[in-house]
């Protein structure tokens, strides 16, 4: 039979060691919370590093620099199909307005190509159907791997300096466009209107899905895709002041 005296020391014994371990549980916890806030900024100032490092910067070359401002950039594709059920074929558009831009050329007009892209987020490109939405970007984009399609000038014709300060413009921009990876010479068709502060305007090109080794789209509610994708960008492109 264990006394009095024992039982009350084996007591007090038994809750020194569940202290013990109460006290060792609330360090390892801290240390876990410290160490997860710890990695949070260092996460957070990589992606930020990323993402400013893939926007071109001027250079002592660049005479003329533009950027994209206000919210009238946008990107869409357009694509014929016919519906099942439904007697006329007609245009799926995608659209995103996420949308950033920088041309930059030298004192003879020349476009420099290491300082100029456009960038689409086309994560959330949004159509008038979910189900193709979803598609487009599972399936035909791949956005989780390829959030963003880049277009880098390499070329203006049909444009001369000095540049218009009023009236409107059409002109050819020669660039390499970036589809899922895989990169192909484009020519845009562009119509502009100049201002004194820049430029806004719409520009066009059209490729097929060979081009950018995507498998034209088979879904059972759709008989036919066309195999030409058109896409359309609208800018809205100010004159950046020499830093």
């Amino acid at each position: 039979m264990i006394s009095r005296t024992g039982y009350l020391y084996e007591t007090r014994q038994t809750e020194k060691e569940k202290m013990k371990i109460q006290t060792a549980q609330y360090f390892l916890l801290a240390s876990l919370t410290v160490s997860l806030a710890a990695c949070e900024p260092r996460e957070s100032a990589e992606a930020r590093t990323v993402e400013t490092a893939s926007v071109p910067q001027a250079s002592k070359a660049a005479a003329y620099r533009f950027v994209t401002s206000g919210d009238a950039n946008a990107a869409r594709y357009r694509i014929r199909e016919q519906l099942v059920g439904v007697d006329f074929p007609n245009d799926a558009v995608g659209e995103t307005k996420n949308v950033t831009g920088v041309i930059s050329a030298d004192s003879k007009g020349n476009v420099i190509p290491a300082e100029s892209k456009f960038t689409v987020d086309v994560s959330n490109l949004t159509s008038d159907k979910d189900r193709r939405d979803g598609f487009v970007k599972r399936r035909v984009l791949e956005t989780d791997q390829y959030p963003t399609v880049t277009l880098v000038p390499t070329k203006i014709t049909g444009l001369s300096l000095p540049l218009p300060k009023s009236g409107s413009k059409s002109f050819d921009i020669i660039g390499d466009l970036t589809v899922r990876g895989v990169t192909h010479p484009t020519t845009w068709k562009v119509n502009a209107n100049f201002q004194p502060t820049g430029f806004t305007g719409k520009a066009a090109t059209a490729f097929t899905f060979r081009d950018f080794a995507i498998d034209q789209p088979r879904v059972p509610v759709v008989l036919s895709v066309a195999d030409t994708i058109k896409l359309e960008l609208d800018f809205s492109m100010i004159k950046e002041a020499k830093k």
